[in-house]
This record gives structure tokens, C-alpha cells and sequence, in this order.
């Protein structure tokens, strides 16, 4: 993952980011994936994904790609793996192609979403403000279970993972980062709640 300018500086949960006015965030349309396949191309390093390749993953499942766009210029695009449980075992195991998945690995319309990997983000200038209307699209109730993986590729990319609740976390894959969803943390046990539950059970006795 990779954009164009520096750090990411404000700091929020992935799923409280703000919703800027600024920048359209959508679901891609087919006459877009070439250039959405040449911003990639000039902004993450290591792509090697070609449009006619995008192209497939597009018709697989068109939810797997967004666009930003501000004023009607195309200024970003999003793209994500949605994987099934096979997929996320291999994900962890370092048992997927990332650069050429399977789409065995994929969820099909009809499969739950076990995980997401965050597959590119390209974004110049303000574009990288629609993250926000990105992880929206990402709390609908198909993905809502699923966590969210993703391996940065720059500095800039490391920093976006660091300002938006992602950590590393141990797998095979190399280095590999998880943002878990608020609704799968554990609540924090309070001590007063902890000597409320010991009353409770010295009071059966």
C-alpha cells in the first residue's frame, strides 16, 4: 500500500475516520480499471498486477474496488481481497499468491467474509481523505465479521497502518498487519465490575 504524500498525521480508529465531503468514494466501474491499474502502478511499489488482471478480480466481485475522485478527477482507488476462511488460513499461513490470488481463496457472493486484505491503496494529493468513506463500505453487513489485513509497502504506508489501529501480528506472512474490528475487542474488565461479579457469587453461599 502507498500514496503520494508524507505521513499520515491525524489519529483514528480505521472505522472512526472522518467522512470527508471532499472526495467521492464508489464503487469502481469497468472503463475505469486502466487507469485505476496505471495509478497503482506509479504509486505502489512492487505492483505487477496489469489492467486486464484487475479486470478479472473486478468481474469476480465488483465491491473489491473503489475510486476516489474529487471534482470529477479521479485522484485514488482502493482494492481489496474479500477472503473466505480458506483464504484467511492461507493468509496467515503465507500459503496465498498475493501478487495473483486464487480466486478459490475469495469469498464468492454466497460466502461469509472471513478476512480483508487490503490489496492497494493509491491516492495523490487529498485523495487519501476518502479512507474514511472507505471503511464504511467496509462496515456493511457482508464484511462487517471480518477483520482487516494488510502489508504496507512504504513509510507512508506503515504510517497510514499506525494512525488507523493496525498492528503486526504473528503469522508466516511477512510482515503482516491486523486491524481488528471494535466490535471483536474484548471490553476491558473493570475492577469494580470484577467485585461486583465476586459479591454476587459470595452471596449464593
Amino acid at each position: 500500500m502507498s500514496m503520494e504524500r508524507g505521513p499520515f498525521a491525524a489519529r483514528h480508529d480505521f472505522d472512526a475516520l472522518p467522512l470527508s465531503p471532499d472526495v467521492d468514494v464508489r464503487c469502481a466501474q469497468f472503463s475505469e480499471i486502466a487507469a485505476l491499474s496505471d495509478m497503482a502502478h506509479r504509486l505502489v511499489p512492487g505492483v505487477q498486477i496489469g489492467a486486464a488482471g484487475l479486470a478479472r478480480y473486478f468481474t469476480f466481485d465488483p465491491q473489491s474496488i473503489l475510486t476516489f475522485s474529487r471534482k470529477g478527477s479521479l485522484v485514488g482507488g482502493m482494492a481489496f481481497l474479500f477472503l473466505n476462511d480458506r483464504g484467511h488460513d492461507a493468509l496467515l499461513l503465507d500459503e496465498i499468491c498475493l501478487t495473483a490470488p486464487e480466486t478459490r481463496h475469495l469469498a464468492s457472493a454466497d460466502e461469509d467474509v472471513a478476512a480483508i486484505y487490503i490489496w492497494a491503496i493509491a491516492a495523490t494529493g487529498r485523495g487519501i481523505a476518502g479512507l474514511g468513506k472507505a471503511a464504511a463500505h467496509l462496515r456493511q453487513i457482508r464484511f462487517r465479521g471480518a477483520d482487516c489485513y494488510a502489508q504496507p509497502s512504504t513509510v507512508a504506508g506503515r504510517d497510514i497502518m499506525k494512525a488507523t489501529g493496525f498492528a503486526p501480528v504473528p503469522s508466516f506472512q511477512p510482515d503482516l498487519w491486523c486491524y481488528e474490528r471494535p466490535w471483536h475487542r474484548q471490553p476491558m474488565r473493570m475492577p469494580g465490575a470484577i467485585i461486583q461479579s465476586r459479591s454476587f457469587a459470595d452471596a449464593r453461599y
